[in-house]
């Protein structure tokens, strides 16, 4: 990340360092919730399963300290430009890491219910979006923590491709579940656990967004979408037929 300037205020300077830790901690609070969600699903782990759903409330709890100083600072400092960015950014990112860990405790539930009944082979289709997802979310507090603005710009491409990945799983699952009528549950649970892996994806790709805007001060956000592109060639026709 590059160097920041040193604030005239200390005192702003140290509690910046503590919001950003903190972060910085409920991140790999995440990340470990998320990792074992995967573990316990691989694995029929039941009680790894019911540890993830436990382990939450650190991210829970985090998500409300980092928002609370967040507004401290915001009040107290009334920061303008990077600072102001700097602390709205943590704020952010602090949100989509607990929506990460909620995304992460649905898999765990899923995964519990799957446990119930025999193992079914579909299981294997959630390898691959799983991957992808952790890739995702890892590059994307790489990004956050060390300013790589290059790197949260590709997490954009990254993101589409998890799409297109669980929108397939979820087709596949939905036409065997069809064949397989008495395994219809078990089915209904892998597709939610593929959604959110997919959510996942997406909260990632958030925190890459705003990790970019807290560097660059611009907002990255919607853009090189289906549908952005779509205007911007309607855009460059109109553009050409005058």
């Amino acid at each position: 990340m590059p160097e920041r300037i040193k604030h005239i205020c200390s005192s702003f300077d140290g509690a910046l360092y503590d919001l950003r830790n903190d972060v910085l901690l409920m991140s790999s609070h995440t990340d470990r919730i998320f990792q074992n969600a995967i573990s316990a699903l691989r694995n029929r782990d039941t009680e790894l399963c019911e540890q993830v759903v436990a382990d939450d409330e650190e991210v829970d709890i985090l998500e409300k300290q980092v928002d609370h100083d967040g507004v401290n600072l915001l009040i107290r400092f009334q920061p303008v430009a990077s600072d102001m960015r700097e602390v709205i950014s943590a704020m952010k990112v602090s949100g989509h890491l607990e929506r990460v860990a909620d995304q992460s405790v649905t898999i765990a539930r899923r995964a519990k219910r799957l446990n119930v009944n025999p193992a079914i082979p579909a299981v294997a289709l959630l390898e691959a979006p799983n991957l992808l997802a952790g890739e995702i979310f890892r590059d994307s507090i790489r990004a956050f923590a060390d300013g790589d603005c290059e790197l949260a710009r590709t997490l954009k491409s990254k993101d589409r491709e998890l799409e297109a990945m669980t929108n397939d799983v979820i087709e596949r699952l939905t036409a065997q579940a069809a064949r397989e009528s008495d395994t219809v549950r078990c089915y209904v649970d892998l597709i939610f656990i593929a959604c959110a892996l997919e959510r996942i994806g997406d909260h990632a790709t958030n925190i890459a967004e705003d990790s970019f805007w807290r560097d660059q001060g611009d907002d990255i956000r919607h853009s090189d979408t289906p549908k952005s592109r779509e205007l911007n060639e309607a855009s460059d026709g109109e553009l050409s037929f005058t």
